[in-house]
């Protein structure tokens, strides 16, 4: 008998992270704005960067963690597309994910599903800004500096990115993918072909919102698009993560392709 190789998916998942609230021992972090009995004030203004732009400095995780792990079911804080229509290479390709969830084991995260599972660490610098991620303890970059997307990439497992502020809100665009993950908590595929677009809104000192949209010609009729709301963890810091370190539920999984 087949199993519900989603769901054994989604306790492997939640078995190999750590949970986002067990972070390091409460160090007060400087610069926080607090209320009286010394918390942070989340409500406060949106720090601003010397060029009077937001500062998106900080450790951020979603607001509603996946009960389930990021293969099974989205959060109910990040809006689902309400149509997305395939084209015959997507159908084959969702047709894939839903009999085999397998090819998931430890393989890295697309920068969505990375934001959605663990904390986060944005680094803001001169000319580009740095995101580190607890998951695997990985990171990714993007430049500001007024560079184009390549025309001729290097595919890679998160991309290449480029950014430009567009008012208070932060615009990145990233192309260069491999075909090698999948999006939107592992349900929906991708090709060579992706380009997403990111819009980061800091709208407060505690709270932050992005937007991503997705556009695969090869997999998808028409670009779609989910949203994100994260808030700031002051006082704490990213823990070392490790996929395959002491993982012991892929030997008890079976499952079919058929």
């Amino acid at each position: 008998m087949k199993l519900a190789i989603s769901a054994l998916m989604g306790s492997f998942v939640l078995t190999l992270l750590p949970s986002a609230t067990g972070q390091w021992l409460n160090y007060p972090a400087a610069g926080i704005p607090r209320l009286p009995n010394g918390n942070p004030n989340l409500s406060s203004p949106a720090p601003r960067s010397p060029d009077g732009k937001p500062d998106l400095y900080g450790i951020w995780v979603m607001d509603e963690t996946p009960q389930e792990g990021p293969f099974v079911q989205a959060p109910k804080n990040e809006i689902q597309p309400e149509e997305i229509i395939l084209t015959p290479q997507g159908e084959a390709l969702q047709r894939r994910i839903k009999e085999n969830f397998s090819d998931a084991e430890c393989k890295p995260l697309n920068f969505p599903g990375l934001a959605r599972v663990q904390p986060f660490k944005i680094l803001p610098s001169r000319g580009s800004v740095a995101i580190l991620y607890e998951v695997s303890t990985s990171y990714r970059q993007f430049f500001l500096d007024g560079r184009e997307l390549p025309k001729d990439h290097n595919p890679a497992w998160r991309g290449y990115s480029v950014g430009k502020w567009d008012g208070d809100t932060l615009v990145v665009e990233t192309n260069g993918f491999n075909d090698r993950t999948n999006l939107s908590g592992g349900r929906r595929p991708h090709s060579d072909a992706l380009h997403i677009i990111e819009r980061f809104r800091r709208p407060d000192f505690g709270h932050l919102e992005i937007q991503y949209t997705v556009d695969d010609p090869k997999v998808y009729a028409k670009p779609w698009t989910i949203k994100q709301s994260l808030h700031l963890t002051p006082d704490t810091e990213l823990l070392e993560y490790v996929c395959n370190e002491n993982e012991k539920d892929l030997r008890h999984m079976v499952g079919s392709n058929k």
